[in-house]
């Protein structure tokens, strides 16, 4: 293999495939890229076993052929290299040895054979549609704050993406993609409307690692992306990108049990107005608990942290609020991350009591509900 490219391009596409691989691999072709030179055009690979990015790149290729080379280290030095600079990459007839080459500087990388990298991206995906990228990115953005960390109820630890109806205001039902993320303390649940083709999926967990790939991956993709689906893998294709994941093989809990439905007490407040308050209040609580009180009077919300190392802290918000009194207790980590997804003006919090969990929404957007468990504060 023998290949000549600008550096930006390289760096670009070595940007993308190289985060997917771990830093500690137990099995050496893992930490490896994979790298196809033919037709124009240089083909790079990484993979975890569970997640593959395949990325084309146009490149003046003077001898066809393939390698693995350490994709951390060749990620490194190309990083380095002076702006402008063209690289050359080329790999002898016995293939161990790939030399990269710019202006006067030379390396010379260990390689391990192409038939020992697995390939993730092979098989047949049945369900295929398009996506606008700025939906997708609503998606993501709006529901991976939940997503679980908690490696031992594994089935929360991504984003469950299915097919359903949704109620409008005027109580018909509109076929939608909802994507769900919780991690038992908070639930974030935000719908599209259902693109052609994906009328039949199974619903999916997308693993937490393909999530934030992705979304690395969707400020520079073009106006659409493609989807395709099975049982057990997912893939997305941008460009000249493709990404190929396992899916969580697990059962996402019923999270519709979750949203209260009798919750009969609404407070309306400025959202960003409310965010920068709480924000302000907890710098008060303590690193543990991170807990805020909301003291509910009619018009009226005072929000209070206390901590017996710190003091305390108390600030007055104007509300739309009508009902009796009611105090409540939240983490304020889990506020802000919900609050901070509201796009509009107003925020609409529709409670209960200080027991049971709280709906907040964008008052100007239906697609996004959100549902936050109390404390005891």
């Amino acid at each position: 293999m023998n290949i000549t490219i600008e550096r930006a391009a390289l760096l670009r596409s070595l940007g993308h495939v190289q985060s997917v691989v771990e830093r500690r691999n137990t099995i050496p072709i893992l930490s490896n890229v994979l790298l196809r030179a033919s037709d124009g055009e240089l083909s790079l690979a990484a993979t975890d076993m569970d997640l593959e990015i395949v990325e084309t790149v146009p490149a003046t290729v003077g001898r066809a052929g393939g390698t693995t080379a350490p994709a951390h280290t060749l990620y490194d030095i190309v990083r380095k290299l002076p702006d402008g600079s063209q690289v050359e990459l080329d790999v002898g007839g016995d293939g161990n040895i790939l030399t990269l080459r710019a202006g006067r500087s030379q390396f010379k990388l260990s390689c391990l054979p192409v038939e020992d990298f697995p390939q993730l991206s092979g098989g047949e995906l049945k369900h295929n549609f398009a996506v606008p990228a700025a939906d997708l990115r609503a998606l993501v953005d709006r529901t991976r704050f939940a997503i679980s960390t908690e490696e031992t109820r594994y089935y929360l630890n991504g984003i469950y993406l299915h097919a359903t109806r949704s109620k409008t205001g005027g109580g018909a039902e509109l076929p939608v993609l909802r994507a769900v993320a919780t991690d038992g303390h908070r639930l974030a649940r935000v719908e599209m409307p259902l693109p052609e083709g994906a009328e039949g999926i199974p619903g999916v967990i997308v693993p937490r690692k393909t999530v934030n790939e992705i979304r690395k991956l969707i400020d520079e993709a073009a106006d659409r992306i493609e989807l395709s689906l099975s049982d057990n893998k997912i893939r997305f294709g941008f460009d000249s990108v493709t990404v190929t994941s396992k899916l969580i093989d697990g059962t996402f809990p019923d999270y519709e049990r979750v949203i209260p439905v009798g919750n009969d007490k609404v407070m309306e407040v400025d959202a960003k107005l409310f965010a920068a308050a709480v924000d302000r209040v907890a710098t008060i609580s303590t690193e543990k608990s991170r807990a805020v009180k909301l003291a509910l009077a009619r018009g009226a919300l005072t929000l209070s942290a206390t901590s017996p190392e710190a003091g305390s802290a108390t600030e007055e918000l104007e509300v739309n609020y009508q009902e009796g009194p009611l105090e409540i207790g939240f983490n304020s980590r889990y506020l802000l991350d919900i609050t901070q997804q509201i796009e509009g003006e107003g925020a609409r919090f529709t409670l209960a009591d200080a027991a049971s969990p709280t709906i907040i929404r964008d008052v100007a957007d239906s697609t996004a509900l959100y549902v936050l468990m109390p404390m005891r504060v």
